[in-house]
């Protein structure tokens, strides 16, 4: 083989060498994440490494057409997430309304079924409330409640201990004659917990002690 030919061979190598690294180049770009780039051929539309540079761009075209369809859906399930975070929300502020019904008292009216995870949603909420309120007196109302285990019951308990940790008065109200009874069988120990017949009974009952303390501090 002549000098010429062996030079022919060099420059045809140096110039496969400088085409795959062109192809490289992009090829980490896209791993990146960036689509933009695409190869460009100074060579001839029916060479083969021209043919090659087109469908590694027609690739990489593809893909950042389902990178775009892939964002938009992920904004939109993650707009989704945050509207279904947000009725989560308005719906457990709806099943825990914490009133407050006269100065220094809250109400809270329990209706449905009690588990864990409502329970704390609801101790934690009451507690804030407290805080936030500055109330001496919290009365949780379970009228709506029909039936109560001793995991129900206990969720009371352990709700009325934390209200009188923070220096306020629990009492709770609503307790119906079939829920009396159980909490009997159950030997249930409610003696730390205040209780009166109704909301209203437990209202007038603070109410008469707000006024027999004014007149006797005043």
């Amino acid at each position: 083989m002549s000098n010429a030919e062996d030079r022919i061979d060099e420059n045809l190598a140096e110039l496969m060498l400088e085409r795959i690294a062109d192809i490289l180049v992009v090829v980490a770009d896209v791993g990146a994440g960036d689509y933009s780039t695409r190869l460009k051929s100074d060579l001839p539309d029916d060479h083969p490494m021209s043919t090659l540079y087109e469908g590694i761009n027609q690739m990489i075209g593809s893909l950042a057409k389902e990178q775009e369809r892939s964002a938009a859906y992920q904004k939109e399930l993650e707009e989704k997430l945050a509207t279904i975070e947000v009725q989560r929300a308005a719906i457990r502020e709806l099943s825990t309304p914490i009133i407050e019904v006269w100065e220094g008292v809250l109400c809270l009216p329990v209706v449905g079924v009690l588990d864990s995870t409502r329970s704390a949603e609801m101790t934690e909420q009451l507690l804030s409330a407290i805080v936030e309120k500055k109330a001496e007196c919290a009365i949780i109302d379970i009228t709506g409640i029909q039936v109560m285990d001793t995991g129900t019951a206990d969720h009371f308990l352990r709700m009325a201990r934390a209200v009188r940790l923070l220096g306020a008065n629990c009492l709770l109200t609503g307790i119906n004659p079939a829920i009396a009874q159980t909490i009997i069988h159950m030997g249930v120990d409610l003696s730390g917990v205040v209780t009166h017949r109704t909301m209203r009974n437990a209202l007038q009952r603070y109410v008469t002690r707000f006024l027999e303390d004014r007149e006797d501090n005043g």
